[in-house]
């Protein structure tokens, strides 16, 4: 078993307000827990308007597993329209038993 976890950073430009950063924020943390089936949360910069930490872990069979998802994660946030990823900072803990 592996695990892989990362934190990530996305800058909001057009987000004048906590509404409409939560409007950005919360679907896209619905949406790669919905498709990938990990646990994501946003984790820090709660009170700035164009900035969001979100931190996801993953639990897989093997180390390629687990970057495969991450991968895929990846591309999901590269794909949001409204947020632009500034950090990407992905691990995979092997051998825990």
């Amino acid at each position: 078993m592996v695990v892989g976890i990362c934190i990530f950073e996305l800058h909001l430009p057009t987000s004048r307000g906590l509404k409409e950063k939560r409007r950005v924020i919360k679907p896209l943390i619905e949406r790669i827990h919905q498709r990938y089936r990990i646990s994501v949360a946003e984790t820090a910069h709660h009170d700035l308007l164009q900035r969001a930490e979100i931190s996801l872990a993953i639990v897989a069979q093997n180390q390629s597993e687990a970057e495969r998802m991450l991968d895929e994660v990846r591309n999901l946030i590269d794909d949001e329209g409204e947020a632009y990823l500034t950090v990407w900072n992905p691990q995979v803990l092997e051998g825990l038993s």
